[in-house]
């Protein structure tokens, strides 16, 4: 790359952060509380990101609120969970990198709330893997509170669309789940009748309630118009700026012009992954887990021109294979709750030769990875009739004269008239329309019902963990997770790798910076979130863990830049703690700078 070296028509911050998402927010309010100055760029007319765009839980070891609830956790318990969940360490998930996690994640919960920021505990959304060493049934997952939009004022419209909007709802993450099974417990229908009296209640009072990731970059973007810290609409990134060896910032074009946006301290990429571009999907896919991009549901602004920028100035990357994936159906059936089939009672995955090839129920990325791994792309939904009349067949609260649609078992037909959904009177017929062996899906279907009569999945586990009964039927007896197929008629859907995000990118330290291939940090370079190779290697360990990996090494950058080293265990040998009441500073006044930082 060649380096910049003018100066005419600059803007000189201390940061420079790149995106808008959980990890530039959180940057840029440890920056400030540092008492630096940062800015913001975000290509988009809107903040959140793909944080805005998601569930917005973080998936925090040991924070405060399980501390505040009387749950018990600690450091050690989430290191011994990673290793479990995610083996021996490697470069991206080096030992450093886990301990700078878990340690500045309980931190960084306490620095988010004092500066103003509402979140609740997610209570019993279970650990993806919580019966390995470590795990935590009762959950370690935080979520913002449902939050009036209104207070952010002429800003209200520049917060991207969420989830929750989406559904209709004022729903929480932690309670979407009950939506499908508001019919089948008293404790499913009092949460649903929760959620639609607040939704209701709340428009009455003109009040627009923030839900799931909205809320966090809403609460989030509150705090730093506060602050007066800029945030950049519309400004998108061209190339990084180097001088003397040193990234000293970006050039971008905002409002139609060129501009050099300098970074005294350094720079954070935090702009998501390349979920959007199907050249580079393709590129770095095609060996192991090929993939255009077409099924994905990522930010559609997540189109990779930043990493390229950093992969061409020298970053080393790994895992860029891989996605956070969301064994999905076709997109037209997305909004459906085929999306939980996998979760619940009567249904299961076969691949392509008719048998089954994973535990279903368990983690998204984990069945998207075992699709690629097993001949299954696209594998089957194969369900009875009694999940199609077990569960409602949208997920959005509809019009008052539509309502109807909700009432369990209203498959829509022209599905079934465009042949999106199979159907067949006996397993081997619709393996015919299915292009399955009908012999090997009768013999799996017939061996999968002889334990899921009894609650039992001998082959792979299915319902054994608290998060597979968490995500099931919570009136089906005696496991949640887990009912025969066979009550006729059946059914089939093609199910694909559908993802909510890239997970590969540059290797970064336990401080955030990105590294050479020479393993040394580039100097001025930070990233975080899935702009980086993630923390958690190739597994997703817990509810909200990619929005977790992205704030805590966007609070940890930010306080790198100011001065501040960040520790990588419990007992502080050989280590600084980091934050809010140990930073080398006075409100206002400023940190010392780092060595490698330009005068």
């Amino acid at each position: 790359m060649a380096e910049q070296t003018e100066s005419s028509g600059a803007e000189s911050f201390d940061i420079v952060i790149v995106g808008s998402g959980g990890g530039g927010l959180a940057a840029a309010l440890a920056a400030h509380a540092a008492g630096l100055k940062p800015v913001i760029v975000e290509k988009q007319k809107v903040v959140g990101g793909s944080t805005g765009m998601s569930g917005g839980m973080l998936w925090i070891p040991d924070n405060p609120l399980m501390k505040a609830d009387g749950i018990k956790d600690s450091y050690q318990d989430g290191l011994d969970y990673l290793q479990a969940v995610i083996g021996d360490p490697d470069e991206p998930s080096s030992a450093a990198r886990r301990g700078a996690f878990l340690t500045n994640g309980p931190r960084m919960i306490s620095f988010l709330q004092e500066q103003g920021l509402k979140l609740y505990r997610c209570a019993g959304y279970s650990d993806y893997y919580d019966n390995y060493p470590g795990g935590s049934a009762a959950g370690r997952s935080v979520e913002g509170v449902p939050w009036d939009g209104r207070q952010l004022g002429e800003w209200r419209p520049r917060i991207i669309h969420g989830l929750g909007e989406g559904v209709g709802l004022a729903v929480t993450t932690l309670e979407i789940h009950t939506l499908n099974s508001f019919t089948h417990t008293l404790a499913s229908f009092l949460t649903t009748a929760r959620v639609v009296l607040r939704t209701y209640v709340s428009r009455m009072r003109g009040q627009d309630l923030f839900t799931n990731g909205k809320s966090f970059a809403g609460q989030m973007t509150r705090m730093l118009l506060d602050r007066g810290v800029p945030i950049w609409l519309g400004t998108a990134v061209e190339d990084l700026a180097v001088e003397d060896g040193r990234v000293v910032g970006v050039r971008a074009v905002r409002d139609g012009a060129p501009v050099l946006i300098r970074g005294r301290r350094g720079l954070l990429l935090a702009a998501g992954g390349y979920e959007r571009n199907a050249e580079m999907r393709l590129k770095y896919t095609a060996a192991t887990q090929p993939s255009d991009g077409q099924w994905t549901w990522g930010n559609p602004a997540n189109t990779g021109e930043v990493l390229a920028a950093a992969i061409a100035l020298g970053a080393k990357t790994e895992y860029m294979d891989e996605a956070i994936w969301l064994p999905s159906p076709r997109k037209e059936m997305g909004g459906s709750t085929l999306t939980i089939a996998r979760q619940y009672p009567h249904a299961i995955f076969v691949n392509s030769r008719g048998k089954r090839f994973v535990n279903e129920a368990n983690s998204y990325v984990e069945v998207g990875r075992a699709m690629y791994a097993n001949d299954s792309v696209p594998c089957w939904l194969i369900f009875d009739d009694a999940y199609r009349r077990s569960v409602p067949w949208v997920n959005h609260m509809p019009k008052f004269r539509d309502l109807a649609s909700v009432i369990p078992g209203r498959l829509p037909h022209q599905w079934l008239a465009d042949g999106w959904i199979k159907r067949a009177d006996t397993i081997e017929d619709l393996a015919r329309l299915s292009d399955l062996d009908p012999q090997a899906l009768a013999d799996t279907v017939s061996h999968f019902n002889e334990g899921a009569v009894a609650g039992t999945d001998p082959d792979f586990g299915r319902g054994v963990s608290s998060y597979n009964k968490h995500l099931g039927d919570p009136g089906h007896r005696p496991n949640p997770s887990l009912g025969p197929v066979a009550e006729a008629p059946f059914y089939a859907v093609p199910i694909y790798p559908g993802d909510v995000g890239t997970m590969g990118g540059v290797i970064c330290d336990e401080h955030a910076r990105v590294l050479d291939h020479d393993n040394q940090p580039i100097p001025g370079l930070y990233a975080a979130g899935n702009m980086a190779a993630s923390v958690f290697g190739r597994t997703y360990p817990g509810a909200g863990a990619s929005i977790a990996n992205t704030t805590v090494f966007g609070y940890i950058a930010a306080l790198h830049m100011a001065g501040a080293e960040q520790g990588c265990g419990p007992d502080g040998k050989n280590r600084h703690r980091i934050g809010p009441a140990t930073l080398p500073y006075l409100p206002g006044g400023r940190p010392p700078v780092p060595p490698d930082a330009e005068p």
